[in-house]
C-alpha cells in the first residue's frame, strides 16, 4: 500500500528518540551516579580498547539554533579553568580503571573545542597520553567551527594527531544565517577546507540542518550544491528540533519562521536528491558518504553502530566521556557528568568522578537497544534471531496499521523498512522502546 500525505504528515509529526543511545538519555536518573561509575571502570577490560569523548562547552556566541550543551563566554580565564578541570578528569577517571587503557577513537564535541586554542588542546592530549595508551591508528576527530579555522590552527590540529574534522555549515543561505545568527561567508568555509587539506587533514565532514527559520526548498538545494562542491568526505543532516522550553537560546526563533511539517518533509527529500545526484551514498536516516568510505563499507557488513555522534563504524565495546554533561557508556550501563559547568569544574578539581545520573543496562534493555540499532542501521531486524522466544505482542500489534500503510513489512518475524518507510524508521523504533509512552513529548519530530 502506497502511504498517503495525510498518513506521512502523521507519522513525521510524532515526536520520537533520535535513538542514539538506549536507553535513551530522558530515561537517566540520580539513582546512578559517580558510585557505578567507579565499579565500572574498574570491570573494563584492558585487553580491548576503549573510545574516548571530550565535550568543550564553551563557545563565543551561542548560536540561536543550538540545541547542545553549550554557553558563551567572554572570559580566557573561563576556559583555563575549565581545561585543567578536564585534565584533572582524565586522571581520576585513568585512576579508577586501575590500568592504562588502550584507546582506538578520539572525538572532541561541544560548543567549539578549539575554543581550549592550540596549546590548550595540546596540554589535553599530553594528559590523555599520559594516562592512556593512544593506539597509532586510532581515528582522532574534532568538531569545529569553520569561521574559526586558520592554518595556523589547521596545523596545530595536524600536528596532534587529529586525522578527521567535522565542521558546522549548517546552512549556506545568508538569510537563514542571518535567522539562526550564525553568519559565515561562504568564504570562510572554503578557507576552512583549504586550511584543513593543505596541513593533511583530508577526512573533513560537514553538518548541515533542515528545517531551520526562513530556510526554502531552493535555499536548501543551493546550500547542498555548495558545500558538496567542496567534497567533504562525509555530510550529516539533521532536522531542526526546536524546544525553547528547554533551550532558552531558541527563544530567539520565532516558531513562525519555521517551515511547516509538511515543508519538513520536502526539504529531508531534497537533500537526499541532492546528495544523491552530487555522488554521496546515503548511510543510515541522517548521514551522508562518498563511496569507499569507511561507513559505507561498515552498513554493507552489518557493522553500522550508532552513538552520540551518529552513526560510526566504532567497534569499542566502551565510551568514555569526560566534561561537563558527557556521557560515557560502559557495559554495565550508562552515567553522565555535571553539565553545570561551575559544578562540574568544583567536582572534576576535587578529584571527585563527576557522573551525576546514568542508568543501568540489564538483559532486557539490551535485547531492545540492539533491535532499535538493527532497525536504525539497517532497516530490518530479525526479531527470531535478536530475541528467540520473545512474543513482541504488543509492539507487533502496533506494527499493523504500519504494515497497513506501507512503512514496513513483515515477513515472519523479520521486519524490513519499505523505501518510503525508512525516513520514519524511528518511529517503528520506538514501538520496541519500553519507555516511550513516559517520555515522548521531550523528543523532535520523526522528519
Amino acid at each position: 500500500m502506497t502511504l498517503t500525505a495525510d498518513r506521512l504528515k502523521h507519522y513525521a509529526a510524532l515526536p520520537v528518540p533520535r535513538y542514539t543511545s538506549y536507553p535513551t538519555a530522558a530515561e537517566f536518573s540520580a539513582a546512578v551516579g559517580a558510585g557505578e561509575q567507579e565499579r565500572w571502570l574498574r570491570r573494563l577490560d584492558g585487553a580491548e580498547p576503549v573510545s574516548l569523548y571530550l565535550h568543550v562547552p564553551y563557545c563565543r556566541d551561542l548560536c540561536h539554533y543550538c540545541g547542545c550543551h553549550a554557553k558563551a563566554y567572554r572570559r580566557d580565564s573561563v576556559i583555563d579553568t575549565y581545561r585543567m578541570a578536564l585534565e584533572a578528569e582524565i586522571g581520576t577517571v585513568a585512576a579508577a580503571a586501575r590500568r592504562r587503557l588502550k584507546v582506538s577513537r578520539i572525538h572532541w564535541g561541544g560548543g567549539t573545542p578549539s575554543s581550549l586554542g592550540a596549546e590548550g588542546l595540546a596540554s589535553v592530549v599530553a594528559v590523555l597520553e599520559r594516562y592512556f595508551e593512544v593506539l597509532p591508528e586510532a581515528e582522532h576527530a574534532i568538531e569545529l567551527d569553520p569561521r574559526l579555522v586558520d592554518a595556523s590552527l589547521a596545523g596545530a590540529l595536524a600536528d596532534l594527531g587529529i586525522n578527521r574534522v567535522s565542521l558546522g555549515v549548517q546552512d549556506t543561505d545568508s538569510l537563514v544565517q542571518a535567522a539562526i545568527g550564525r553568519i559565515q561567508p561562504v568564504e570562510q568555509v572554503e578557507a576552512a577546507f583549504s586550511g584543513l587539506r593543505a596541513a593533511g587533514i583530508q577526512a573533513i565532514n560537514v553538518d548541515l540542518i533542515y528545517g531551520l527559520p526562513l530556510q526554502t526548498i531552493k535555499s536548501l538545494a543551493r546550500s547542498c550544491a555548495t558545500v558538496t562542491r567542496l567534497r567533504p568526505q562525509r555530510i550529516a543532516c539533521y532536522g531542526y528540533a526546536h524546544m525553547p522550553h528547554r533551550r532558552a537560546n531558541q527563544k530567539r526563533i520565532s516558531a513562525v519562521s519555521l517551515p511547516s511539517p509538511d515543508e519538513r518533509i520536502d526539504q529531508a527529500a531534497t537533500v537526499a536528491d541532492c546528495l544523491a545526484s552530487a555522488g554521496y551514498k546515503t548511510v543510515g536516516i541522517d548521514h551522508y558518504a562518498l563511496p569507499g568510505d569507511p561507513l559505507l563499507k561498515a552498513q554493507e557488513d552489518g557493522r553500522l553502530h550508532r552513538n552520540f555522534q551518529g552513526y560510526t563504524d566504532d567497534d569499542c565495546p566502551a565510551l568514555i566521556g569526560f566534561g561537563a554533561s558527557a556521557i560515557s557508556h560502559l557495559a554495565d550501563g550508562f552515567v553522565q557528568n555535571e553539565p553545570d559547568t561551575t559544578r562540574y569544574v568544583h567536582l572534576a578539581q576535587e578529584g571527585l568522578l563527576p557522573a551525576i545520573r546514568g542508568c543501568r543496562i540489564g538483559q532486557a534493555e539490551r535485547l531492545r537497544g540492539r533491535i532499535i540499532e538493527a532497525l536504525m542501521c539497517n532497516f530490518t531486524v530479525d526479531l527470531d534471531r535478536h530475541a528467540p522466544g520473545e512474543p513482541f505482542a504488543d509492539e507487533l500489534a502496533l506494527l499493523r496499521p504500519m504494515i497497513s500503510d506501507g512503512l514496513v513489512t513483515l515477513d515472519g518475524r523479520c521486519l524490513r523498512m519499505t523505501a518510503q518507510g525508512r525516513p520514519l524508521v524511528r518511529v517503528v523504533a520506538a514501538l520496541f522502546d519500553s519507555f516511550r509512552q513516559q517520555t515522548r513529548g521531550q523528543f523532535s519530530l520523526a522528519v
